[in-house]
């Protein structure tokens, strides 16, 4: 596979004419050049300038840059023109005509150093922008894993994050633009790569040349209905005229888990296991002498003390990528290629290397070429070639968190690794009830495989011709996605040992499974998207006036293979037809002396998903900006406040996206029901339903958003942007729930519902956004950054389908979305008078040590009616993150917290509850501190143990639906800090590296999610696992290189 993407990548070197003409050229003229030049290139102040491109013109991949002197020396002919150009600084053509020395002292470029923004469907220069847009540099989001999606939170304001699952390939961060703002259907962002809707987390982050976020309606009207939950943008890097620039980057990264669980040993699960018989004056699980066997090991198949987790996972595993990028050009045709690999080894202690070559694990292959060609002087053409292939493998049936289930299900004393005779245990039919050693070791293996190709190609034409700032641009793009998916399972003959043994003292076991060959099941699935659009911008100064407009309209249609398996012929023809929008935007810009702002957007939308009479729908916002910075008497009085700008934009955006099919206009019929007739119903016929009933009127779910914000900088040290916002969302897609029966419909379950959808629902999302930054060098070689952001989304339920109730708490409307609900522990029963005293809890039996609950609507009973809003909501409302950098000569370090709040989870199963399925189940080592639980003093000889601010309720045996109620007993608080980055780095003086032709050279240490504070620690907060049974997130520590000629 590496040998075939080099070879692909090698080839698109080639045909880009790197090594073509222009560079021949170049390469002959290097080797007939006689003369050297050399000089120093300084600023206005006469202080050095680092990394200066100097080139020949006309004669692209010959050059050089000045090193930490702003030193150069270059060999060419004695006739030639040096082109020196460097970021924020006017471009300088110097003629050689025979100097052997030239200095240079640049001059800042006003136009350049003006800060540009990557806004929706172009550029705008930041102090004009009058949308809520935040943009990030690429350093602050690069971090050792595979998926970009792990650097948003914390990082970039607006943006809330979490990641569930530390699995490789599968631990990308679900992530929303200023939170969850809808329940409908869509409530996940646009992602764009280079204006072209694409996922990011596959994308190799060193290719990506800007990261931007919108927010607001008036900078996501340009993108209609798919806009409506915000915007990412993001745009890869792209060849520049100059000498061949080659990068080249790898990392070696060692991984272990930030969080993992404990477990009691088998002598102390047998002790709790009696005590929770015995606390409910039953009889012992184990007698004195079996425990005497199980203190001291003497009977392991019976009675083994197996640490599941030592067994089974390693104590750390390995992470590898390798980068190689190339750009450069002429100023004809420019390019910039990469190719990039990435593996990351799984945790499991498993044999499937030993077994079939390859252990688990995830490896990815990315590439990608981009190309510019200028066909006339105001006339360019822009092609694109990208993509990924994936390969993971997993054991055959520990996936979909079988594993780690098994290991939270299986109690160290349950069943050994195998059995003396050789047999394999198990406990249980269920998946998650055999071991998790054969889980991993014995039951085959999963391979799942990913290819996607992104092709697009674009010109782009100055029309300066016809009039001044106008321009035209077109792109078109095809990209296709297969996945494969291949399950070689199978499963030895596992056996079940009864407690004793036979009269020889041997085993007597019971096969629970036969065993089942090696056996290959095969599914695919695939997806195919064309994507058109066309923009006819314009921008013109006019005196103080600066006028500009933009006209956009696009087409996609989006093709899904069928999966092999599906069944449904409805499914089989949905997926068949493809899926076709369109759209027709607007933007239309003023300013007034770079003082007063206004925008105002436009979309108008079309979706396949209302009636042709509801099928477009328009969409308006509008914006104005005040830079205050900018009026005469702050220049006057207040020289160091570089930008104060007030915005505000008002807008609306449309939704179509509707989950659970297509069409929702259209009745769907399906088999069904029939008739049975004859002798005792011998002959039947099939008859037909309604699979779905159409909804006739349904119409654009519509957010209207406002915004008002902030921009302040100061001196250029320090900045701050702020955002306060209001998202109200109505007619919300939902499936009607709650239709008289004389209707006729029915809603048997999710999959086989007849109701049909409506626009019933509406939402509020509010809060507040932001950033800010602090810059400062000390002396001549130090400078330190201090920077921090902050996000907070609050929701609130407007309107939602469901029956009236006069017990208003227990309904959706008026509160959070995804709001924890249960009730309210008001601490443990003290004694027996206390529960004769008390209401009656479920009709349930109660005893001193349980559960006590309080009566809401004080009928006298604890029932459902008292389940109330508890806590905050299952994602967090609150993401920040603060950092500090700093650079010392070729030092540089950088630091980044990263913590969330607002947010709670409630605790269940049997990970949580100490055996609630009796012999199933795991114990935590919480549980042993008699300090965590209830004893009674029966027990403990001692009253002082039954503590009413335990964390665990008087023990049982088995079931006690009383203690396993969702209450306040056991919600947790789920806000965590973490030590997100901590990276170390040193950049080798240029003076030693160009002995090597090394124009840069630099060894780092990455740290990644080194520490988690949290007031709840028993497996990582930010999972949000009910009962930690998922694959842990991981910490890193990494070691790196960075080399660039």
């Amino acid at each position: 596979m590496k040998g075939y993407l080099y070879s692909f990548i090698l080839a698109l070197f080639v045909l880009t004419g790197a090594w073509g003409p222009d560079a021949a050229c170049a390469q002959g003229h290097e080797k007939s050049a006689s003369h050297v030049v050399q000089g120093k290139v300084v600023d206005a102040d006469g202080l050095p300038l680092v990394g200066v491109n100097v080139i020949v013109k006309n004669q692209p991949g010959l050059g050089t840059n000045t090193d930490i002197d702003g030193n150069y020396r270059i060999r060419t002919g004695a006739n030639e023109t040096l082109v020196f150009s460097y970021l924020g600084y006017a471009t300088q053509e110097i003629p050689i005509v025979s100097k052997s020395t030239i200095d240079v002292q640049m001059a800042e470029d006003s136009n350049a150093m003006e800060e540009v923004v990557v806004v929706g469907a172009g550029y705008q220069k930041r102090a004009s922008v009058v949308g809520a847009v935040a943009s990030m540099k690429m350093e602050d989001l690069k971090v050792p894993t595979a998926n970009i999606s792990n650097s948003l939170a914390g990082n970039v304001p607006g943006i809330i994050a979490v990641q569930r699952s530390g699995e490789p390939g599968k631990d990308a961060s679900e992530f929303w633009i200023r939170g969850i703002s809808t329940f409908g259907a869509n409530s996940s962002a646009l992602v764009l790569v280079d204006g072209i809707e694409r996922d990011f987390n596959e994308i190799n982050v060193e290719d990506i040349e800007s990261f931007s976020v919108l927010k607001d309606a008036s900078a996501t009207a340009i993108y209609g209905q798919r806009g409506a939950n915000g915007v990412v943008l993001i745009t890869t890097k792209r060849g520049k005229e100059g000498k061949v620039n080659i990068n080249f980057k790898t990392e070696y990264g060692i991984s272990s888990s930030a969080f993992e669980r404990e477990f009691v040993d088998a002598g102390t699960y047998a002790a709790l296991a009696n005590e929770a018989r015995m606390t409910r004056y039953q009889d012992p699980v184990y007698s004195d002498n079996e425990l005497e066997i199980i203190k001291y090991g003497l009977d392991p198949d019976l009675y083994p003390n197996v640490d599941w987790q030592k067994l089974l996972l390693k104590d750390h595993t390995s992470t590898f990528k390798a980068m190689l990028n190339l750009s450069g050009g002429g100023s004809t045709a420019r390019y910039y290629i990469s190719g990039s690999y990435y593996k990351q080894d799984g945790i499991y202690n498993d044999n499937l290397k030993e077994e079939y070559g390859r252990g688990s694990g995830y490896n990815r292959y990315n590439y990608r070429l981009n190309t510019d060609v200028n066909i006339t002087k105001s006339t360019i053409l822009e092609v694109g070639i990208g993509g990924w292939v994936t390969d993971q493998r997993n054991p055959g049936l520990a996936v979909d968190d079988n594993f780690w289930q098994s290991i939270g299900r299986m109690t160290p004393i349950a069943v050994p690794l195998r059995y003396s005779n050789g047999q394999l245990p198990t406990y249980g039919s269920n998946n998650n009830e055999i071991s998790p050693y054969v889980l991993l070791n014995y039951t085959g293996y999963q391979a799942y495989w990913e290819n996607k190709v992104e092709t697009n190609v674009g010109i782009k034409q100055d029309l300066g011709f016809i009039t001044e700032g106008l321009q035209f641009s077109g792109r078109f793009s095809y990209d296709g996605f297969n996945d494969q998916r291949t399950n070689r399972l199978k499963r030895p003959a596992l056996y079940k040992a009864e407690r004793v043994r036979d009269m020889n003292g041997d085993l007597i076991t019971t096969r629970i499974f036969d065993e089942q060959t090696l056996h290959q099941s095969t599914s695919t699935s695939g997806w195919r998207r064309a994507y058109g659009e066309l923009q006819l911008g314009y921008d013109r100064t006019f005196g103080r006036h600066r006028v500009g407009g933009l006209l956009f309209y696009y087409m996609q249609s989006y093709s899904e293979m069928a999966s092999v398996g599906d069944t449904s012929a409805t499914d089989q023809i949905f997926k068949t037809i493809p899926q076709r929008n369109m759209a027709l935007s607007g933007r239309v810009t003023y300013g007034y002396d770079d003082r007063y702002l206004l925008e105002f957007n436009f979309g108008y939308s079309g979706s396949e998903n209302f009636e042709p009479e509801n099928r477009f729908g328009f969409f308006p916002a509008i914006a104005a900006g005040w830079v205050i910075s900018n009026e005469k008497f702050i220049k006057k009085n207040l020289p160091w406040l570089t930008l104060l700008k007030i915005r505000y934009s008002y807008g609306q955006v449309g939704n179509d996206r509707i989950s659970g099919g297509r069409f929702p206009y259209l009745t769907t019929v399906v088999g069904g029901g029939g008739i049975s007739f004859g002798n005792q119903g011998s002959n039947s016929v099939g008859g037909i339903r309604i699979g779905l009933m159409g909804s006739s009127g349904l119409t654009w779910e519509v957010a209207t958003k406002q915004d008002l914000g902030l921009d302040l900088k100061i001196a250029d040290r320090f900045d701050l942007t702020v955002d306060i916002y209001r998202d109200n969302r109505d007619d919300i897609f939902m499936r009607r729930a709650y239709l008289p029966g004389t209707v006729g419909l029915l809603a048997i379950s999710d999959t086989d519902n007849q109701n049909p959808w409506g626009n019933v629902g509406a939402m509020q999302s509010e809060g507040i956004d932001g950033n800010f930054g602090f810059t400062q060098p000390i002396g001549k070689d130090f400078v330190f950054t201090l920077r921090g952001n902050l996000t907070y989304a609050h929701t609130k339920v407007l309107r939602y389908d469901e029956a009236a109730n006069a017990l208003w708490y227990r309904m959706t409307q008026g509160y959070k979305w995804s709001q924890n609900k249960g009730l309210i522990a008001l601490g443990l029963f003290k004694d027996e008078a206390e529960i004769a005293s008390s209401p009656s809890q479920y009709d349930l039996e109660l005893m001193p040590g349980d559960i006590k609950y309080k009566d809401i609507n004080g009928d006298g009973m604890i029932n459902d009616d008292d389940i109330v809003p508890i806590g905050n909501t299952k994602n967090p409302e609150l993401v920040y993150g603060f950092g500090l950098s700093a650079q010392w000569k070729g030092f540089d370090f950088s630091v980044l917290f990263q913590g969330t709040g607002k947010t709670d989870v409630i605790l269940e199963g049997y990970s949580v509850f100490p055996f609630s399925e009796g012999e199933y189940g795991n114990v935590l080592s919480a549980v042993a501190d008699p300090r965590n639980r209830w004893i009674s003093r029966e027990i403990s000889g001692t009253p002082a143990t039954e503590r009413q601010d335990a964390i665990f309720p008087r023990l049982s045996y088995g079931a006690r639906e009383n203690n396993q109620k969702w209450s306040t007993w056991w919600l947790r608080d789920g806000r965590f800090l973490r030590l997100k980055n901590l990276e170390l780095g040193y950049t080798l003086p240029q003076t030693f590296t160009r002995k090597f032709k090394v124009e840069r050279a630099r060894i780092y240490f990455l740290g990644y999610n080194l520490a988690c504070w949290a007031p709840f620690d028993w497996w990582d907060p930010e999972q949000g696992s009910v009962n930690g049974n998922v694959y842990p997130i991981q910490k890193t520590f990494t070691f790196g290189l960075n080399v660039s000629f």
